[in-house]
């Protein structure tokens, strides 16, 4: 066999697959926990976070919704992405999303009555939250469904422990309770601590905890913090 010709037949050999969780492809689920974060970093889907974080049961069924939503749609546009004609992607996208929120509204509706009452139009209004629509486009579109799905798990935890933060300190600290899914609002303390309470005693729920601009200075505080520990995340002036 000539030069010439093992040249070429080692130029159309497959490169060796990448390992799915190659240290390129952990970043994928690590980098928006913390450095890229898509809400205090990116400032990405601040709506849901100001509007839903009163009680904890609905930062949590909040998170799991987009985790499904965004684990399927960056699933399935990477797999049709060589499928998709440039001028309509962002339709295709659009139907994609709508379909899997669809899917959780009446899932919602079915078991869970009381919190999707709650939710109401923020359950519907994942269909056009920026933080999936963005990594669809710039993610999902040009890569494949392995990279694509662990980058979907690691948006949408970065997304989820922020909610459920929020939630937690405000639900705690507005409320003196703290709920999960199926279990209601569990009070810390019972009602015969109320003359305590009322008489000067250790703490008496604040109000002002669950109205939405606390959400948003619990947020500035996560942002702060943030900043604080990694200095590399400050914007330069």
């Amino acid at each position: 066999m000539s030069t010439e010709a093992q040249v070429v037949e080692k130029e159309v050999e497959k490169k060796p697959s990448e390992p799915l969780f190659s240290k390129k492809n952990r970043k994928l689920l690590t980098d928006p926990l913390d450095d890229s974060n898509p809400i205090t970093v990116q400032v990405l889907g601040i709506c849901s976070a100001l509007a839903i974080t009163v009680q904890l049961q609905q930062a949590v069924i909040m998170s799991l919704s987009v985790l499904f939503v965004m684990i399927g749609g960056n699933v399935i546009v990477s797999i049709l992405r060589n499928s998709i004609p440039d001028r309509i992607r962002i339709i295709v996208q659009l139907v994609v999303i709508a379909a899997l929120v669809i899917i959780v509204n009446e899932v919602l509706k079915a078991f869970l009555p009381d919190i999707s009452e709650k939710l109401s139009v923020f359950v519907g209004l994942i269909i056009t939250n920026c933080i999936i629509m963005g990594r669809l486009e710039a993610f999902a579109l040009g890569n494949k469904v392995g990279p694509s799905f662990l980058d979907a798990i690691g948006n949408a935890m970065g997304y989820a422990w922020i909610l459920l933060a929020v939630a937690i300190v405000r639900e705690v600290f507005g409320s003196g309770a703290i709920s999960l899914p199926g279990m209601g609002q569990v009070k810390f303390f019972d009602t015969e601590w109320a003359g305590f309470f009322a008489n000067g005693g250790f703490y008496e729920h604040n109000n002002l905890m669950i109205l939405p601009p606390m959400a948003l200075i619990v947020v500035g505080i996560i942002i702060w913090i943030q900043r604080s520990r990694n200095t590399k995340l400050i914007e330069e002036n």
